[in-house]
C-alpha cells in the first residue's frame, strides 16, 4: 500500500504540472499555476517523508501536512474550474 501511494502521489503531481500547461496566459492563471505546482508536488514529497517517519507522532505530523497539501490542491483545481481557466472534465479525475 505504501509503495502504491508513493506512485499515486507522484503521478498526481505530474498530472497537475501537465494540466498547468493548458492554462491561457494571464496574471491569475500564472499565480494559480505556481500555487498548484507547489502544493501538488508537496503532496508527493511529503508522503515520501511520511513513509520514513520514525515514530507514531512523527507519522501523524507528516501525514497531516500531506492532507493539508492535497486539500489545497483540490481547492486550486476547483478554483480553476470556477474561473473557467480549465473545464470541469479536465479537472474531474484529479479532483
Amino acid at each position: 500500500m505504501k509503495e502504491l501511494l508513493k506512485l499515486r502521489t507522484k503521478k498526481f503531481a505530474h498530472n497537475c504540472i501537465k494540466i498547468t500547461e493548458l492554462f491561457y496566459k494571464s496574471y491569475l492563471s500564472n499565480h494559480i499555476k505556481g500555487q498548484l505546482i507547489r502544493c501538488a508536488t508537496s503532496v508527493a514529497a511529503n508522503y515520501r517523508a511520511t513513509c520514513l517517519a520514525q515514530t507514531k507522532a512523527s507519522f501523524i505530523s507528516k501525514i497531516s501536512i500531506v492532507i493539508e497539501e492535497i486539500d489545497e490542491s483540490n481547492f486550486w483545481l476547483e478554483f480553476l474550474v470556477d474561473e473557467r481557466i480549465i473545464n470541469e472534465a479536465v479537472a474531474k479525475d484529479l479532483i
